[in-house]
C-alpha cells in the first residue's frame, strides 16, 4: 500500500505548480479511482483517503495544527455491505447501484418468495421482514444503526412490471467502532500567527455496496478537496498574515461527526478562528454558487461580493440563511463566524454511481480558487 501511496503522489504532483483547473482534473480523477472505493467503510476506503491526503499536506510543507500529526482519530457505529450483494424481481437480475441500492439500516437477508402490495410504491414481504421501495432517483446514505428489516430502493425505470416475486441475497456488516481522522494542517502566519482563517471540506463519501459497485463521490466531495488542495498548496508557498488552517473532515456522510469531534476537541482555540470557509459540492457553478450563513455574515458576504465583482469570476453569488447541512454547522454552533459554499447548475448525480469525475466539469474551480485568495485578504485586512 506505501507503494501505491507514493505511485499516486508522484503522479499529481507534477500538476501542483499550476494552481489551476489541470490540478483538480488530476486530483479529481485520482479520489475517484477504484483504489479509493468511494472513500467509505469497505476495502479500507476511508483510511487510504486518509493516507493519501496527509502525505499531500506534507509535500506541501504543511505542518500539523497541534501536535507532530496531522490526524485527528476517532470513531462511530455505522452499518456496512461489504459482502453479497445480489436481488433479482419478477426472475429480473438488477444490477447494484445502477437499478437498486439498499436502505442504508439494512440487515442481512437471504431469502426468496413473493411480494403483497402496500401501497403505489411499497412492497413487502412480512414473513422475510423484506421491503420493496420504489423510486424516480437513487440515493444512497449512510447509517450508524441496524435494523430489524432488510430494504431495498429500486428505481422505477429498472422494471418493465409491478414487483411480485424476489430472490435476495444481502449481506451487512455492522461495525461499532470504526476508525476514521480528520486531517488538520497550517500554515504558520507571518504576523499574526495566532489568528487562523480555516479552509476545510470532507474527504469521506459514501464507499461500496457489494464487491462491484462502489460510489465515485467526484462532486460530493472530491471536488471540494481538490480545491483545498490547490489552495493549500499555495498558501504554503505563500504565507499570509494569519495562520491559515486546513481540515478535511471524515464521517461527514454518517452525519458531521468529524466537524463535530473537531469542535467538542479543537486543536487551537475556537475563538482564535477568525473566519472559516467550508467547501462541499464545487465540482460545477454555471448558475453560481450559494452561500450558507450569508445572512449570519452579511459584512462578509458583502465583502465577498465585492471580491467577485471586481473580478468578475461567478455569474452569481446566491446568499441562504443558517443550514445544518455541512461541516461548518458545529462551528457556526460554537460561535465560529463560517461560511459553507456549494456550487449550482450542471451535472446533478448526487449520492449515486454517477456522480463521477468523467462527467463533472469543474468549470469554476479556477474562479473559484480566485475569489477565496482574495476573499481571504480581505479579512485579513488587506487590499
Amino acid at each position: 500500500m506505501k507503494r501505491m501511496i507514493f505511485c499516486i503522489c508522484l503522479f499529481v504532483s507534477g500538476a501542483l505548480q499550476a494552481q489551476d483547473i489541470a490540478f483538480g482534473r488530476k486530483m479529481l480523477d485520482t479520489l475517484t479511482a477504484p483504489y479509493f472505493w468511494g472513500r467509505g467503510y469497505t476495502n479500507d476506503g476511508m483510511s487510504k483517503a486518509a493516507t493519501f491526503l496527509e502525505a499531500q499536506f506534507r509535500s506541501y510543507g504543511l505542518e500539523p495544527i497541534k501536535g507532530k500529526s496531522f490526524l485527528q482519530s476517532f470513531s462511530y457505529p455505522v452499518n456496512t455491505f461489504p459482502g453479497d450483494m445480489a436481488l433479482t424481481i419478477n426472475g429480473e437480475k438488477l444490477i447494484p447501484g445502477k437499478d437498486f441500492i439498499v436502505a442504508a439500516e439494512t440487515k442481512s437477508i437471504h431469502a426468496s418468495g413473493k411480494l403483497s402490495h402496500k401501497d403505489s410504491v411499497t412492497y413487502i414481504n412480512r414473513n422475510d421482514m423484506f421491503i420493496v421501495r420504489l423510486e424516480d432517483k437513487l440515493t444512497m446514505e449512510v447509517a450508524s444503526e441496524v435494523a430489524d428489516y432488510s430494504a431495498v430502493v429500486i428505481d422505477k425505470k429498472s422494471l418493465g412490471s409491478v414487483p411480485s416475486s424476489y430472490e435476495v441475497n444481502i449481506d451487512n456488516k455492522f461495525i461499532k467502532d470504526f476508525v476514521a481522522a480528520n486531517i488538520c494542517g497550517m500554515v504558520k502566519g507571518t504576523e499574526q500567527p495566532d489568528s487562523f482563517i480555516f479552509i476545510t471540506a470532507h474527504y469521506d463519501h459514501l464507499g461500496g455496496l457489494g464487491k462491484e459497485t462502489y460510489f465515485p463521490g467526484a462532486n460530493d466531495n472530491a471536488s471540494g478537496v481538490s480545491l483545498l488542495l490547490n489552495l493549500a498548496h499555495y498558501y504554503a508557498q505563500h504565507p499570509q498574515r494569519y495562520s491559515i488552517g486546513f481540515i478535511l473532515f471524515a464521517g461527514e456522510e454518517a452525519g458531521l461527526i468529524g466537524s463535530k469531534y473537531y469542535t467538542e476537541n479543537p486543536l487551537k482555540p475556537l475563538k482564535k478562528i477568525r473566519f472559516l470557509i467550508n467547501t462541499d459540492l464545487a465540482g460545477t457553478g454555471e448558475e453560481g454558487i450559494t452561500v450558507v450563513n450569508a445572512s449570519e455574515f452579511p459584512n462578509e458576504f458583502a465583502m465577498m461580493n465585492e471580491v467577485n465583482d471586481k473580478e468578475k469570476l461567478l455569474t452569481k453569488i446566491n446568499p441562504r440563511g443558517k443550514a445544518a447541512n455541512s461541516d461548518h454547522y458545529f462551528f457556526t454552533e460554537k460561535g465560529v463566524p463560517s461560511f459553507f459554499f456549494y456550487t449550482l447548475g450542471g451535472i446533478k448525480a448526487y449520492h449515486d454511481v454517477f456522480d463521477k469525475a468523467q462527467t463533472l466539469p469543474l468549470n469554476e474551480h479556477e474562479d473559484l480558487f480566485r475569489l477565496l485568495i482574495n476573499f481571504n485578504r480581505k479579512l485579513m485586512g488587506l487590499n
